[in-house]
């Protein structure tokens, strides 16, 4: 008996389209990334996204309605569609998330460079060509609980001497006076393991 053996053809073939595909998406993704950057895009993309204060004024009464934020979101991104066409909504939220770290990183950086004392000439200017353009980002931050925003419930100040609530080393007087009319050994002898030698220092 012969036995034949067949050579599974398609591997080869799916494992190139699938690389072919991958290799696709990265150069459609770096081409998207150069059309963001395009300041022919990126500075109208940036005032039609100032206009929209409910997207990024923490304060802003509808910042937090969900509906209407992704309605806002969807005309935006009917205007990022009008230079790319091949934009989605996962696309958009990533690249406004991106442009504000960004922004937020520079922005720390130089508030930095001016605390620390530095002369003009040492001061850090930011990188980014459109920074003067996104200043109204400036403590546009969503408040957070933490340890340094929540009221104290402590004093602001603490009295220098606090009352002392330890009990003293020895009875007073009246109660050693009992313990040696009932035959206790003195709170001393009590006190001090047997053996044991007081050394007196004396102030000269």
């Amino acid at each position: 008996m012969c036995s034949v053996y067949k050579a599974n053809l398609h591997v080869p073939y799916v494992r190139s389209v699938r690389g072919a595909s991958e290799v696709t998406s990265v150069r459609n993704e770096a081409k998207m990334n150069n059309k963001f950057k395009d300041p022919e895009f990126l500075i109208p993309f940036i005032e039609k996204y100032r206009k929209m204060r409910n997207l990024w004024e923490v304060k802003h009464p509808q910042y937090y309605i969900q509906p209407v934020r992704k309605s806002t979101l969807e005309r935006l991104l009917a205007f990022v569609q009008t230079f790319i066409p091949e934009a989605t909504m996962d696309i958009l939220e990533k690249k406004i998330g991106i442009l504000r770290n960004m922004y937020r990183r520079e922005h720390n950086k130089s508030q930095t460079s001016l605390r620390s004392g530095a002369s003009a000439d040492d001061v850090y200017v930011p990188r980014l060509w459109y920074f003067d353009k996104l200043h109204f980002l400036d403590d546009q931050t969503e408040a957070r609980e933490s340890l340094s925003t929540l009221p104290s419930t402590l004093p602001s100040t603490l009295p220098s001497t606090l009352p002392c609530t330890l009990p003293p080393p020895f009875p007073p007087p009246q109660q050693q006076l009992m313990r040696t009319k009932l035959g206790l050994p003195s709170w001393k002898n009590r006190m001090r393991p047997s053996g044991a030698r007081y050394i007196i220092f004396r102030h000269i």
